[in-house]
């Protein structure tokens, strides 16, 4: 009779575990320093985040069929840190959002591409080579314009979420900040971000080289023949590139609480909370 008691408590719980919804409000913010100022050594080129499976945060349809609804702008909790952040000498909020969604484990949680910030598409390529350098002219602004959810911004206008673009195509948006955020239970509440802020940033590179021709590669002493190496002086020449910078982490956290992840050159602070009734 106990065992049948636990049983039938067990399966009325099941529905209103089940039914959990959780808030998540996420600020992405850049710290205001330049990266060769940071004790920090970033590779010129690294492996571009895959965002191919990820779900647009301006593609409301495709989130919801997966069970996230976007959040409204006056559900907002973290307004006060936000705001902070952007009377910070220190600091530039780039994007402030958040989403509802159910109780989904790691396997059935999508990641979320999310994309902020300055679009860097006039000036440089995909690979963040100078646009200028691989034409005769640089490429034409982008005016790529969709419906896509518009999110709270610190860069003088409104973000548009783009939905179904991806800043890795040839000619669309490359944003200042892209990647993906995804939020899994897993008898804990687990966040993974996997985003890349980019900067201008200055190289060297190599463009020719000299060859001193005034020593004679064969000269002669007596009867034998002595080989002269050529001096070779390398041309150099400096040149700007759009560097990416990878933040990739993953935390657990309980509901309700705060957490900030850090990186030297960015930041996220995130809220999950749990939605009562």
């Amino acid at each position: 009779m106990k065992n049948l008691i636990y049983l039938l408590l067990l399966v009325v719980s099941l529905p209103s575990f089940a039914a959990r919804q959780f808030d998540i409000e996420v600020i992405l913010f850049k710290r205001n320093i330049a990266p060769e100022q940071v004790n920090e050594s970033w590779p010129d080129q690294q492996a571009a985040i895959d965002t191919s499976s990820a779900i647009d945060f301006g593609d409301t349809a495709r989130l919801k069929a997966r069970g996230i609804r976007p959040m409204s702008p006056s559900r907002f909790r973290l307004n006060n840190q936000y705001n902070k952040l952007k009377g910070h000498a220190g600091f530039t909020p780039l994007a402030h959002f958040g989403w509802r969604q159910g109780d989904l484990s790691k396997a059935a949680a999508p990641r979320i591409h999310i994309t902020a910030g300055k679009d860097f598409s006039a000036q440089f390529l995909a690979d963040g080579i100078p646009a200028a350098s691989a034409a005769s002219e640089a490429l034409p602004a982008s005016n790529t314009s969709t419906d896509g959810l518009i999110i709270t911004t610190d860069n003088s206008a409104a973000t548009d979420l783009n939905a179904g673009i991806d800043s890795q195509s040839t000619g669309g948006p490359l944003y200042e900040l892209d990647g993906t955020i995804k939020v899994y239970v897993q008898h804990y509440l687990f966040t993974e971000a996997n985003l890349e802020l980019r900067e201008p940033s200055r190289r060297e590179v190599v463009v020719g080289a000299d060859i001193d021709s005034t020593l004679d590669p064969l000269a002669t002493e007596g009867n034998v023949q002595v080989g002269h190496l050529q001096e070779v002086k390398k041309q150099v020449d400096v040149e700007e590139f759009l560097k990416g910078y990878q933040f990739n982490q993953q935390r657990k956290m309980r509901s309700g609480e705060t957490h900030y992840l850090d990186h030297p050159l960015m930041g996220m602070i995130i809220q999950i909370r749990k939605i009562n009734g």
